[in-house]
């Protein structure tokens, strides 16, 4: 089975990314066909800065390395060193309607937000169908928050296919529940748009001033705590397993649990899951060329399977007229 999926380079890449995406896709890579990729022109839409984003791109290359992606496994590559997107962007874009675009929660939340509404945010669902599309991809590990998008996907495939012959495979986006939606330090969705991460290799005083910092409830240490409506619970779940976590619940239901314990014991799970992966991110930032070159491979691996869908889209559509 071909499985895809992105990350985009706004910032630093956070444990919300690692659990809801990064650690399946490493996993993926074993037993299927894996297409791994750092969504820079998606970026783009909320980074303006040339330096940032080129810093950013690398850093999460380096971080998805560091953290198990193995070259020789999988087709990892950055988005910007595959044109053939771009052009099968504005291909799509032609059988897209504009009130499926209205409809994206994402864009509407954003705006919410107060970002500046701009065509490459409107048309955002579109660059991402066609990041899918153009490699026959047919499982999208995803968060909750981009359910949709991959269900607009699906849309404009079948649109396609029904307006010009059978083109791109029909993908799934795969979302597991205990995963898909990870909080953030506030409680809210862990987001890079909402300040409010816990980045994956961030300096242990970093971590520690984020960890600290969670509000916990006013539930006196004496009484029994409701380990389902606290995020320090749900953040150590993603540490440990089945058996760990029915025994923290139990503390939790137990009386005379502290916060502050449960908040000094979560920094050190923290730190040492992501311990050994640090080191190996520390000599990969010392080899920045052998990084690059990584990617360069990856994109030639991706450039020739996006070469043969873009070829019979174009073919399709009537783009080859000289034939």
């Amino acid at each position: 089975m071909r499985i895809l999926s992105g990350i985009q380079p706004s910032g630093s890449l956070h444990i919300g990314n690692y659990f809801a995406m990064m650690k399946r896709m490493i996993e993926y890579q074993k037993n299927h066909e894996l297409f791994c990729f750092i969504v820079n022109y998606h970026a783009l839409t909320s980074v303006f800065d040339a330096k940032r984003l080129r810093g950013n791109t690398i850093n999460a290359a380096c971080d998805f390395l560091s953290l198990g992606i193995d070259p020789e496994k999988s087709v990892f590559w950055v988005q910007s060193d595959v044109p053939e997107v771009t052009e099968l962007t504005w291909i799509l874009s032609n059988v897209v309607n504009v009130g499926l675009l209205e409809r994206a929660h994402s864009y509407k939340d954003k705006l919410a937000r107060g970002m500046v509404p701009n065509h490459g945010l409107f048309s955002y669902p579109v660059l991402m169908a066609a990041d899918i599309l153009l490699y026959g991809s047919e499982k999208i590990p995803v968060g909750k928050d981009q359910k949709q998008h991959v269900e607009m996907t699906r849309d404009i495939a079948i649109r396609f296919n029904n307006t010009y012959g059978d083109t791109f495979v029909i993908p799934e986006a795969e979302i597991p529940e205990d995963v898909a939606v990870i909080p953030g330090i506030d409680g809210q969705k862990m987001s890079k748009s909402y300040d409010n991460t816990i980045q994956i290799f961030c300096s242990e005083t970093e971590l520690k001033e984020k960890i600290l910092s969670i509000k916990t409830d006013s539930t006196p240490v004496m009484a029994p705590k409701d380990p389902d409506k606290c995020i320090l619970f749900a953040l150590y779940s993603l540490f440990i397993d089945n058996e760990q976590r029915s025994k923290l619940r139990d503390r939790y239901l137990t009386p005379g649990l502290k916060y502050s314990d449960i908040k000094k014991e979560l920094i050190g799970v923290i730190w040492e899951y992501f311990a050994p992966f640090r080191k190996k991110r520390e000599n990969l930032i010392k080899e920045i060329d052998v990084v690059k070159e990584i990617l360069m491979e990856g994109s030639e691996k991706a450039r020739n399977i996006a070469g043969e869908y873009l070829s019979k889209a174009r073919h399709n559509v009537g783009l080859d007229y000289s034939i």
